[in-house]
């Protein structure tokens, strides 16, 4: 069977940055351990903004500098990146939430599993599962809930039961 793994914003401004938390801290070893066991491909994506940010839609809305293209917060985690040497099929820069170009990227590789981890549940990852349940509808998509780190716990839980309804694996 092939399989992808998605591995959504691990990035140094969601770990240990501005939107950085301590559930986003605690994920980042076993995330390490989940891509270097995983058998397939591996794509990551990064939130990408740049200089303008708080002039867009978004910033006016959560006005915390984050992700600016070329920074240190806008990299990948160092540690989560090295996890996928060798398997990673490539890095996709989204402006926004959720990825038509994921998704596209996704059902290219007509993989029969997709599993997806990383940041934040309640905001990229719940956007995304969504756009690619819907793109690929007959694809088993599953989340794993212990890989992923909220805003805050309770909206992590709101956006695991989100998935759910929508026929998202959780596991």
């Amino acid at each position: 069977m092939s399989e992808l793994l998605i591995v959504i914003d691990m990035q140094n401004d969601f770990i240990d940055g501005p939107l950085g938390s301590d559930e986003a801290r605690l994920i980042v070893k076993p995330i390490c351990g989940k891509i270097e066991s995983f058998v397939g491909d591996v794509i990551y994506t990064r939130d990408t903004h740049f200089e303008n940010y708080l002039e867009t839609m978004e910033g006016k809305k959560l006005p915390v500098k984050h992700c600016i293209k070329n920074t240190y917060g806008w990299e990948i985690n160092k540690d989560v990146l090295k996890a996928g040497k060798g398997k990673t099929k490539c890095i996709i820069d989204k402006p926004s939430f959720g990825s038509f170009q994921l998704a596209d990227k996704a059902a290219e590789g007509n993989y029969e599993k997709i599993t997806i981890i990383g940041v934040c549940t309640d905001i990229c990852v719940v956007s995304n599962a969504l756009i690619l349940k819907g793109r690929l509808p007959e694809v088993s998509i599953a989340v794993e809930e212990g890989l992923c780190a909220g805003v805050t716990p309770e909206s992590h839980k709101c956006a695991v039961e989100t998935m759910r309804m929508c026929q998202v694996d959780i596991v």
